[in-house]
């Protein structure tokens, strides 16, 4: 993870001699942006961040404002973890171990849990819950699509942070006791059919776009060769449509892991004859991007249209 710009409290300015008048000023010149009561940060480094270390700014800034030790969960807790959930507007999350309901004002959302249930982890400076907790919440408390990414994620090493997979008998273990008998459906349910070989979050939310919407289960990761040997893998392959459908997140064009010494435009030019040896074979290519994910039905026609099938009704099997 980056280094993120620091927070500015409202103290230091008083500390510094600038007036409420002044802050309010850079406020509205852009200088600084008010991340919630009390805490700013620099304008120009807040516009420069991708909107998921914004979400952890406001996360962070929650955490300076209040006084009692807090557990993040959910959204926020992912968030802490390095874990992919779908949207950036979302509020933070926090725990509360007192049976009242909770409290949710100010851009903080509340989650009552039994404290004899929750293990509480610090991680980068944050109490947190942990990564089965966080993974499991979401599959509680998110629908289904969006409730595997953050389950795939976990079920892979992150190299990155250097942490180990989590397994499904793990994940399911933690169940019992914490939830509710339809929660505990839900989250047993997304569990058994996430996977680890989906290798992005837009990989992860492809998938089960494609099941929700009621098309046959693609192999992953799928082998390709023609006469000159192997092309490459694919991200989706139907079988019997002879249907290759990629995901194409900016990463494979930016992210030094996926470029290998290429340049952006080398990798575009590279992944288009990578593209023309695959329809060589007599494959449908069909590709997509994030805004095809995010806008309502787009997905599903582009499969249609590039011949997916659909799942057939048990009858008719």
């Amino acid at each position: 993870m980056t280094e993120l710009p620091r927070l500015v409290l409202a103290r230091e300015h008083i500390q510094q001699g600038l007036t409420p008048n002044m802050r309010a000023r850079r406020c509205s010149s852009g200088a600084l942006v008010r991340l919630r009561y009390g805490v700013y940060v620099d304008g120009d480094a807040w516009g420069s961040l991708p909107p998921w270390e914004q979400y952890r700014l406001r996360v962070q800034a929650a955490a300076e404002t209040f006084a009692a030790p807090t557990v993040f969960a959910c959204h926020s807790a992912a968030n802490v973890w390095g874990v992919p959930t779908v949207g950036h507007r979302h509020p933070v999350h926090a725990l509360t171990f007192q049976n009242d309901g909770g409290r949710s004002r100010a851009g903080v959302r509340r989650h009552y849990a039994d404290p004899d249930g929750v293990r509480v982890f610090r991680h980068d400076g944050l109490l947190v819950t942990g990564r089965v907790r966080t993974a499991l919440d979401l599959a509680a408390f998110t629908p289904f699509a969006e409730a595997i990414v953050p389950l795939d994620h976990v079920l892979r090493p992150d190299v990155d942070r250097n942490l180990p997979a989590l397994s499904k008998e793990q994940l399911l273990a933690d169940i019992e006791g914490n939830y509710t008998a339809a929660a505990a459906q839900r989250i047993t349910v997304a569990v058994e059919f996430a996977d680890p070989l989906s290798a992005s979050a837009g990989e992860s939310y492809s998938r089960a776009l494609m099941h929700v919407a009621g098309f046959e289960t693609p192999a992953l990761q799928h082998e390709i060769r023609d006469g000159a040997g192997l092309i490459g893998y694919s991200d989706y392959y139907w079988d019997g449509a002879r249907v290759v459908g990629e995901f194409d997140g900016v990463e494979k064009y930016m992210k030094p892991e996926y470029l290998k010494g290429r340049t952006p435009p080398q990798a575009v030019v590279d992944e288009k004859y990578r593209e023309d040896r695959i329809r060589a074979t007599g494959c449908t290519v069909v590709r997509w991007v994030w805004a095809d994910l995010m806008t309502p039905g787009r997905l599903e026609r582009k499969l249609a249209t590039a011949g997916v099938p659909r799942r057939r009704a048990r009858s008719a099997r």
